[in-house]
């Protein structure tokens, strides 16, 4: 998907909702624990209840890597079953040395078939080089994080009396565009949102953190939503994980709905 058809999306829905598939399967309804695909099952049945709401869906490679092949095997039926019409993320933070990144390439956007990849930066421009040479296709750079130990490393102040954070963005930027290159952005960070924003004005931020985490829709979208709309926020557990019962579907829906609704509303900045 490319950015003309992923702002088409954003606008035409009025949202800029991502719902993450971080499906564990220790945590989704005990009734579908005897479906011969447990995982699958839930996924398949959170997409139907949420895919007007929403415009992407993220899918956390972890909890299904954990699981060996059949894991893997959900994985790819719910990335098959996923609407066209859905900006697909796979959260899967990889990013090595060119050759190993060139397969970890290949294998989430032509083997899978996903439209985008969160990948590390830490390694250099061959590291994320073989993500950037796919058409159509969004590599994701870890800019900075919502959890507390991107104080660490992320967000210490250089020499030059920049985060470490804003320089490796500002590198990374240098190396995509905007057609094809996003960051993340976490939505715990909301107050330094808007200086990243005025920094990079026409980057998409993936923002997770929204939800569960604390983060403040009003506050992100307030920071850096943009006249293309500019943001997709996601929200995990917050939505499939509404309820634990069997109405786990209809409760997604509900919270899902809950979330596209506060979006429209803050959408006025979009050009329709």
């Amino acid at each position: 998907m490319n950015r003309h058809q992923l702002i088409h999306q954003i606008i035409q829905k009025q949202n800029y909702l991502c719902v993450g598939l971080d499906t564990d399967i220790d945590k989704i309804p005990q009734h579908l624990l005897s479906a011969d695909d447990p995982v699958f099952e839930f996924n398949k049945a959170i997409i139907n209840a949420t895919k007007d709401f929403c415009v992407s869906y993220k899918i956390n490679t972890a909890f299904y890597e954990a699981m060996g092949l059949k894991g893997w095997d959900a994985l790819q039926k719910t990335i098959e079953y996923t609407p066209e019409t859905h900006f697909t993320i796979a959260d899967a933070k990889r990013g090595d040395i060119g050759n190993t990144s060139a397969q970890y390439a290949k294998a989430f956007f032509e083997t899978y078939g996903f439209d985008a990849i969160t990948v590390a930066p830490y390694m250099g421009e061959d590291s994320i080089r073989p993500f950037l040479n796919y058409k159509d296709k969004w590599t994701i750079v870890l800019g900075l994080t919502s959890n507390k130990g991107s104080e660490d490393f992320e967000q210490q102040l250089l020499q030059i009396g920049l985060p470490l954070f804003m320089e490796v963005m500002s590198k990374t930027a240098s190396w995509g565009t905007i057609e094809n290159l996003m960051f993340v952005v976490g939505a715990t960070k909301a107050e330094q949102l808007a200086t990243i924003r005025k920094q990079f004005p026409q980057h998409f931020f993936l923002v997770p953190g929204v939800g569960t985490q604390g983060g403040s829709l009003r506050e992100v979208s307030k920071a850096a939503l943009t006249i293309d709309g500019g943001l997709l926020v996601n929200v995990s557990r917050a939505i499939i994980y509404a309820s634990s019962g069997e109405d786990y579907a209809l409760a997604a829906g509900v919270v899902a709905k809950k979330y596209a609704d506060e979006m429209r509303k803050l959408c006025e900045k979009i050009n329709r």
